[in-house]
Order: structure tokens, then C-alpha cells, then sequence
């Protein structure tokens, strides 16, 4: 492996070039390697667990897409369901079979869900639910977690994750005072921080969204007892129980996170790899509240390009896919070889890492203490990851650029590419310690 930094010269010159007519030079702000420093790789080409960038450069990758591609990058199978796809046309703005078959394969798959409705992105769907929280139960508040992030609504850029916690900028300038006044912040994996929300505002509350697994300060399940606390405050109070599942949604296990608890949730989102590497996103549940959606319902909402033929061409041969036997065993042993690998080899330069991990979803911590919260996770080392990610980049391995970003593995990443990840992460802390 490389062992000197890159020269990614193309990189810097795209980059610089974009920052005059694109904001900040991108379209997604953690693109932007705010707080990594640095100028971000452009990527031309991927295949398998490997990327490439302008100047030729080869990464292992451990951003996937930030989950979309569990089945690595050009998976011959969904690129062969893309070219049938585009054979037949791009966009209709009319109803299609594909449409269906997702929908009953979403619903055959994922616990309480009865029906369901595409949409184009993550943040369609969570906005779309919250509306459909408040109109099914005539209530205004919602109420979301530190450091969980729903998308970029209005509604829940309050305390938010992900790029806006990277970017220390949780609320941001366009919220208005009365939507911020709607949104109530409880901390994740603290029952009695929910109970006291519930005991002021119970009455007001349309629905709780969570992150069944917070996937946007890292990694971190959540604590026994947590979720079930969620349920019982909802039945009691009337309000409704959201499971963002965006992230964990077909990543985790073939039903998502509800495989692995007894707690159905009332409404559910999901997006990334429904799409398989397209854009998409899904809201669904119970019947009862779903029939209130327009056309069947009042409660509106609309797309034009909602159910795209070809996402759901690339995500339907994603699921069929990840029905074949052993693929969730084989992303749990990779999951597992690389936390154990980084956790060894951080120990023999003196570093104590905590990992957080479900499957092939994963976050290191610079910290000896696994994290349980957002206010646990910004005490970490930072400044050690940002060291880190740099080494490793200059390795050839490509890291989300935040320390509060989760790895995404895929089927791909055998223990050959496993071992050059380990191989740098064993050059990496011996430069840093």
C-alpha cells in the first residue's frame, strides 16, 4: 500500500473550481471535509469495496454511499436490472408494476408494516410522516433525540446529527421559531429524560422518532429497556412511535432492527438501500394511519418523480439479493474481523477504542468508554480521529470524513480487504501515538 499522501491534484482543482458556483463546493455539507481539513477526494469510479478518484488514486471504502451500497459498488446483477430499466424509460409520472412489488416486498419484509408510499429521499420520508403523525392524531409536537438525525425538515433540524453536528451548527438559520417550538428534545438512551418531555407536553405530542440504532453521532444501539420505555410512554400518552429506519432499514437483518426487538413501531421510514444506490425513500405502517394519505386520505402528499422505475428496478434486485442465504452471516463476520482488528491494533500503540457496531454498521471511538449519548460522544478524542482519518487516508482508505459518521461495509469487503484496512490502521496509530 501507498504509504505517502496522495497527490490528488485533479481533486484540488475540481474542488476549487466548485466552491465558485457550488455552496461550499458541494451538494451535501460532510462532502466538504470541514472537519477533517484537507480537500475531499472526487471520485470517477467504483467497483467492489475499491473507489477511484480523478487523479487515479485506489481507496478501500468504508463510506458506501453512507449505506446505500451493501452490495458493493457495481454489483453486476443490479447494473444488469438498471440497463432493463432504462430500456423501458426513466420517469412515466404514471403508476408501474415495479412500483407494487417494491411496496409488497417492503411489506413482507419489515414488521407493522402494512402499506407503504415511495418517495425520492430519507428526508421525504421522515417530513412525510411527521405530517401524517399530526394529522391521524390532530396533535402539533414532536418529539426527537440529541444528536439523532432525521433528515434536513425543518421539523427536526433541532439538536440534529450527522452533518449538522459535524458542522457544530445543530440549529439552523431558517428553522423558524414556531416550527423549533414544535420539535421537543429528549436524550437518547434516558428514559427519564423522555418522562419528563412526557410529563409537560404528553397531551401535545403527535409522534417520537428515533433511530432504533443512532446512526448519526457514530453508532450506538440502544440501551436494554429503551425502546420498550418508548412504546409504553406513546400507548399511554396516544402518540405514535416512528422507527427511522433510513439507515438501519435491510442493513442490519433482512427485516431491519424490528428483527431484533419484540417493539413495533406505528410508522416507519426507510431509504439508501431500497434504492440500491438510487435515489429513494419510503414511509409506511399500519393501515389505519396510512389510508389517511392522499389519494385515499387527506392527509396530502405528492411526487412527481416518487417510485422512479429505475430505484426501484435497483432496489427490488437489492432485496432479492440480500434474501440469499448467508449474506447477513457473511456482513456480520466482516463486521466483526474489522471492529476486533482496529480495537487490537489500537491497543498496541496504546490507544483505547470503543467500538460501536450492528453488523456491518459500525463507528470507532477515540474514547475507552462506549458512548450511549450525544453528550458522551463529544467527549471523545476527536482530535485523535481527525489524526487518524488523515493517516488513513493517505493509506488509501477512504473513512466518512466526521467522527460521527458510521462505516457501512458490504459483502465486498472479504478479509482481503479487510487486511490492507488493518494494515494501514497499524501504520496509522503508530504515526499518531
Amino acid at each position: 500500500m501507498n504509504q505517502q499522501p496522495f497527490v490528488r491534484t485533479r481533486s484540488e482543482e475540481i474542488f476549487a473550481a466548485a466552491k465558485e458556483i457550488i455552496p461550499g463546493g458541494v451538494n451535501s455539507p460532510v462532502r466538504a471535509y470541514g472537519s477533517v481539513g484537507g480537500v475531499p477526494p472526487h471520485l470517477v469510479r467504483g467497483q467492489g469495496a475499491l473507489v477511484w478518484d480523478e487523479d487515479g488514486n485506489e481507496y478501500v471504502d468504508l463510506v458506501g454511499s453512507y449505506g446505500p451500497l451493501i452490495l458493493g459498488h457495481g454489483n453486476a446483477e443490479v447494473r444488469a436490472a438498471l440497463h432493463e430499466a432504462v430500456d423501458g424509460g426513466t420517469t412515466f409520472g404514471a403508476p408501474t408494476r415495479g412500483e407494487l412489488e417494491m411496496a409488497r416486498d417492503i411489506c413482507e419484509r419489515v414488521h407493522s408494516v402494512e402499506m407503504v408510499r415511495l418517495v425520492n429521499s430519507g428526508t421525504e420520508a421522515t417530513m412525510s410522516a411527521a405530517r401524517l403523525a399530526r394529522a391521524a392524531t390532530g396533535r402539533e409536537k414532536i418529539l426527537k433525540f440529541e444528536g439523532c438525525y432525521h433528515g434536513h425538515g425543518d421539523s427536526f433540524l433541532v439538536a440534529a446529527g450527522s452533518g449538522a453536528l459535524t458542522l457544530g451548527a445543530p440549529d439552523s438559520p431558517g428553522v423558524t421559531r414556531a416550527t423549533a417550538s414544535n420539535s421537543l428534545v429528549a436524550v437518547y438512551n434516558d428514559l427519564d429524560s423522555v418522562k419528563a418531555v412526557f410529563d409537560q407536553h404528553g397531551p401535545q405530542i403527535a409522534a417520537v422518532f428515533v433511530e432504533p440504532v443512532a446512526g448519526n453521532m457514530g453508532t450506538i444501539p440502544p440501551d436494554a429497556g429503551f425502546l420498550e420505555g418508548l412504546r409504553a410512554h406513546c400507548d399511554v400518552s396516544g402518540a405514535l412511535l416512528v422507527f427511522d429506519e433510513v439507515m438501519t432499514g435491510f442493513r442490519v437483518a433482512r427485516g431491519g432492527f424490528q428483527d431484533f426487538t419484540e417493539v413495533r413501531c406505528d410508522l416507519i421510514t426507510l431509504g439508501k438501500i431500497i434504492g440500491g444506490g438510487l435515489p429513494v425513500g419510503a414511509y409506511g405502517g399500519r393501515r389505519d394511519l396510512m389510508e389517511q394519505v392522499a389519494p385515499a386520505g387527506p392527509m396530502y402528499q405528492a411526487g412527481t418523480l416518487s417510485g422512479n422505475p429505475l430505484a426501484v428496478a435497483a432496489g427490488r434486485k437489492t432485496l432479492e439479493i440480500l434474501g440469499r442465504d448467508g449474506i447477513y452471516e457473511a456482513l456480520e463476520a466482516a463486521g466483526s474481523e474489522l471492529s476486533r482488528g482496529l480495537m487490537e491494533i489500537a491497543a498496541r500503540h496504546g490507544r483505547i477504542l470503543s467500538v460501536g457496531r450492528i453488523g456491518s454498521m459500525m463507528c470507532p471511538y477515540f474514547s475507552p468508554v462506549m458512548p450511549r449519548n450525544l453528550s458522551e460522544v463529544t467527549a471523545t478524542d476527536r482530535e485523535g480521529w481527525v489524526r487518524f482519518f488523515n493517516e488513513m487516508l493517505s493509506r488509501g482508505v477512504l473513512m466518512p470524513p466526521s467522527p460521527y459518521e458510521a462505516f457501512f461495509l458490504s459483502v465486498e469487503h472479504d478479509s482481503g480487504v479487510l487486511g490492507r484496512v488493518l494494515e494501514a490502521a497499524e501504520a496509522s496509530f503508530a504515526a499518531i501515538a
